[in-house]
C-alpha cells in the first residue's frame, strides 16, 4: 500500500475520533421528571365563619310545683311532650278538707258581720243618748270601742275567707307559661308537700344552641350573626346569635355563644349534641386549587414553575377551604405559576414539562392590598 495513502487514512481516523470525543463532551438537556399544568392564583370571595360544637338546651325551663301542703293528687291531665297554654290545669289535688275550712271561714265571717252591725247600732244609740245627757263619756267610749272591735273581727274573718279561697285555688296546679312539658313527677294518689316539683316546662317551646367557642374567637362574633347547625339527629337548623357570654370558663378557656333557633326544631331535642358554623360574612382571598398544596413534615408547600422549566418549592400558610379552592394567606406571589397537581412527586429544582406555558403569561386579577400582603 502506498505510504501516503496509509498516512492519510490514519489522519482521517484520528480526526474522526477527536470529533466523536468532542461530541461526547457536549452537555445533554436534562430529562423532565413530570409533565404538569400550571395556573395563576385567583382572587376569590370566600365564606368566613367560626366552627363550634355545643348542645341544644331549653331557652328557659320552668319548674312547676305544689303550693299546698299535705294534699293528695287526684288527677294528672298532661304528659311529657304535651304542649300547654298559660293557665292550663296540669294536675288537681284533693280539695274536700279545704272546702270545709272555707265554709267554716265564711260562717265565721257572717257571724262577725252580724255582730259588727249590732255594735255599730249600739254605738250610734250611745252617741244620741250621750248628747241628751243620759250616757256619760265613759259609756260612749265603751260603745265606740265595741263597735271598732267588731269591725276588726269582720276584717279578720274576711281575710280568713280569702286565705281559704287561695288555698282552694292551689289545689289546681296550673301552667305558669305556654310551652312544652319536658318532665313529670306527678302521679295520681301521691301526697305532695309544699314546693315539691311536679312538672318541668320548656317555656314557649323555645330551644337554643349553646356553642362553645375559643376565647380567641369571641371578639369576632357579633350579636345577630346567622348560624347554621346540624343536630345529632341529622336535622339542619338555622339560627341567630342572641348573646355572647360575658365570661370564659376557667377550665376549658371557652365561652358560650347563645343561638336562638329560627323555625321549628323538627327532630332536634333539648340536650342533643350539635355542631355548626357561625357566619362572619364574605372576604377576599388568594386561592389556588387544593391539589396544588402539598403537606410535608407538618408544613404546607406549593410548587411554582419558572421560565427555565424548573420548579421551586414555596412554603405557604393556608387558610379556608372552599370547594376545590384553598386560601393562601402568605408566602405566594400573585403572579406565580403554580403547579396544579403532582407536587408530591416533585422536589425543589426538578425539571418539568409544562403543558400550558401560556398560562404563565396570564395576568392575574388585581388583589386588594389587605389580601395581597
Amino acid at each position: 500500500m502506498n505510504t501516503g495513502v496509509l498516512i492519510g487514512c490514519l489522519l482521517s481516523c484520528a480526526v474522526g475520533f477527536a470529533v466523536a470525543a468532542d461530541d461526547n463532551k457536549k452537555p445533554t438537556a436534562p430529562k423532565a421528571s413530570l409533565t404538569v399544568t400550571v395556573v395563576k392564583p385567583q382572587n376569590a370571595s370566600l365564606f368566613q365563619g367560626v366552627s363550634a360544637n355545643g348542645s341544644l338546651a331549653a331557652w328557659q325551663e320552668a319548674i312547676i310545683g305544689a303550693e299546698a301542703n299535705g294534699l293528695k293528687i287526684t288527677e294528672v291531665r298532661v304528659n311529657v311532650g304535651d304542649r300547654v297554654q298559660k293557665g292550663d290545669v296540669l294536675a288537681v289535688l284533693q280539695s274536700d278538707t279545704l272546702r270545709a275550712e272555707l265554709a267554716q271561714a265564711e260562717g265565721t265571717l257572717a257571724e262577725a258581720t252580724a255582730s259588727a252591725q249590732e255594735a255599730h247600732v249600739q254605738a250610734d244609740r250611745a252617741r244620741a243618748l250621750q248628747q241628751q245627757g243620759f250616757f256619760s263619756n265613759a259609756q260612749l267610749s265603751l260603745a265606740l270601742a265595741a263597735d271598732a272591735s267588731a269591725q276588726a273581727r269582720v276584717q279578720t274573718a274576711r281575710a280568713s275567707v280569702q286565705l281559704q279561697n287561695v288555698r282552694l285555688s292551689q289545689t289546681q296546679v296550673k301552667a305558669s307559661d305556654a310551652g312544652v312539658i319536658s318532665a313529670r313527677q306527678a302521679t295520681v294518689g301521691s301526697v305532695v308537700g309544699a314546693g315539691a316539683e311536679l312538672f318541668r316546662l320548656i317555656r314557649q317551646g323555645r330551644i337554643e344552641w349553646r356553642a362553645e367557642v375559643p376565647a380567641s374567637e369571641i371578639g369576632r362574633i357579633p350579636v345577630g350573626a346567622s348560624v347554621q347547625m346540624t343536630a345529632a339527629s341529622g336535622q339542619l337548623l338555622q339560627g341567630k346569635v342572641r348573646m355572647v357570654a360575658p365570661s370564659v370558663d376557667a377550665q376549658t378557656r371557652n365561652a358560650l355563644v347563645y343561638v336562638d333557633l329560627l323555625g321549628p326544631a323538627g327532630s332536634a331535642r333539648a340536650g342533643m349534641y350539635a355542631k355548626g358554623e357561625i357566619s362572619l360574612g364574605q372576604t377576599q382571598a388568594i386561592t389556588v386549587p387544593h391539589t396544588a398544596v402539598v403537606v410535608r413534615d407538618g408544613f404546607s408547600y406549593v410548587y411554582t414553575a419558572g421560565a427555565d422549566q424548573k420548579v421551586s418549592q414555596i412554603k405557604v400558610q393556608t387558610g379556608r377551604l372552599s370547594g376545590d379552592r384553598m386560601e393562601i394567606k402568605s408566602g405566594l406571589k400573585p403572579d406565580a405559576s403554580v403547579v396544579v397537581s403532582g407536587g408530591a412527586f416533585l422536589n425543589h429544582g426538578d425539571t418539568v414539562r409544562v403543558l400550558n406555558p401560556l398560562a404563565q403569561a396570564t395576568t392575574p386579577a388585581p388583589l386588594p392590598a389587605a389580601v395581597a400582603k
